[in-house]
């Protein structure tokens, strides 16, 4: 398996992750799943250890902030096959991390990593099955699909049950009437986040910076209430007691980092106010805007931005608009590009000489269909009809071909 599996924010992409291993581990073979963020791989194991309770699966959390000890114990559990699934961060890929019989790697939210941090994982194993996990596909990845390199899944409804999530873009000039707004919405029992672009105020940028912010909303209209604040920079135990506080409704309002844009799971957090929204990529945000309207009540995500150009004011229009995944992650490649579809940049000018990656994709379907039958048929392109095509493959290509095998 080379595949991505694709479904917007909340479709439950982790349970589909979690039946995969577990085929892995009824096999008698190790799963290992990686996420972008200390705080998403616990919680991911937290959550695999609640549906996993009184089995006899053996699972196991990998990340840079755990003592030598902690990470010895894992390591020599992952090398001598006693664990059968593994989460963790980019300590996965690491120097010293040997596993006895990985099958299944996963990678969640995909284009938080590098191609090379992607492909090395996989050579953690003997050509381990492979699932990519994204709830925005990036252009670069969508290229890819279309090309052939990632057979792909879609998820395209959410659980039922679920509330509405409604996208609002307004100026600094409305932040009276927003406090306002989210004064009340704590008030009546519901959580909120305030995203802030930076964790610490910089001298060369005007933007209100998270440390900043929690200090003056704490002082001032948040002050009757219980606030936290989450970033990066902070050591692990620190951040993992803060979202202890915020899951377990001690904390109201979160004032958070990036540190928060995916995977975590709050119920009662149904109001989001992103500050400097025009510093963000459209994934990004809607990554963001996934955190909220994960439980049945309907949710509220505030964009307050001041965009300086026309395709930071298009990105937010785009979300005001739609909260479909997949319309957004087009509306993304039109904008950025979609990348190399070899190599290793993300994002970028097509290289695409005619073809429109969206507005023709029936006929790069079918050239992907005859692509895949010439391969088949002669994957080494020997025959004597096939040498101008090999030749005009290597001359294009080169040494890109490596990733092939794991981008």
């Amino acid at each position: 398996m080379n595949r991505l599996l694709q479904g917007d924010v909340g479709s439950g992409k982790t349970v589909v992750a979690l039946y995969a291993a577990l085929t892995a581990v009824a096999n008698r073979r190790q799963a290992a799943i990686m996420a972008p963020t200390e705080i998403l791989a616990a919680q991911h194991h937290r959550k695999i250890g609640e549906y996993l309770a009184g089995s006899k699966v053996r699972t196991e959390l990998l990340v840079g902030g755990q003592s030598q000890r902690e990470r010895r114990r894992v390591l020599d559990s992952l090398a001598d096959g006693s664990t059968d699934v593994v989460v963790g961060t980019h300590a996965l890929i690491t120097k010293g991390v040997k596993f006895a019989r990985l099958a299944l790697v996963v990678v969640d939210e995909q284009h938080k990593f590098g191609v090379r941090q992607r492909t090395s994982f996989r050579s953690k194993g003997y050509a381990p099955h492979y699932l990519v996990m994204t709830a925005t596909p990036i252009p670069r990845t969508l290229a890819m699909t279309v090309f052939g390199d990632l057979d792909c899944s879609v998820i395209d409804e959410l659980p039922p049950g679920r509330g509405r999530t409604t996208t609002r873009c307004v100026t600094e000039n409305d932040l009276d009437e927003v406090m306002g707004f989210v004064r009340g919405r704590l008030s009546a029992g519901q959580q909120a986040y305030f995203i802030y672009p930076l964790v610490s105020a910089s001298p060369q940028l005007e933007l209100k910076a998270a440390e900043e912010a929690y200090h003056e909303l704490a002082a001032g209209p948040l002050r009757d209430f219980s606030i936290e604040l989450i970033h990066g920079q902070m050591k692990a135990e620190r951040k993992e007691d803060v979202m202890r506080k915020f899951r377990g409704g001690e904390a109201q309002a979160l004032i958070a980092s990036v540190v928060v844009e995916v995977g975590l799971d709050v119920p009662a957090a149904n109001v989001m106010v992103v500050m400097h929204a025009e510093r963000f990529g459209l994934a990004q945000l809607h990554q963001l805007r996934g955190r909220i309207g994960r439980g049945a009540q309907n949710a509220t995500c505030v964009l307050v931005a001041t965009p300086g150009n026309p395709i930071a004011r298009r990105r937010l229009e785009v979300l005001t608009e739609t909260d479909d995944g997949f319309k957004i992650a087009e509306e993304d490649l039109r904008l950025r590009g979609p990348g190399e579809f070899f190599g290793t940049r993300q994002h970028g000018l097509p290289e695409l000489k005619v073809a429109d990656l969206i507005d023709d994709f029936e006929l790069l379907r079918m050239a992907r269909r005859d692509a895949f039958a010439i391969v088949a048929e002669d994957p080494a392109l020997a025959a004597p009809h096939r040498q101008q095509l090999r030749h005009e493959v290597l001359r294009a290509y080169g040494g890109r071909l490596d990733f092939l095998a794991g981008a």
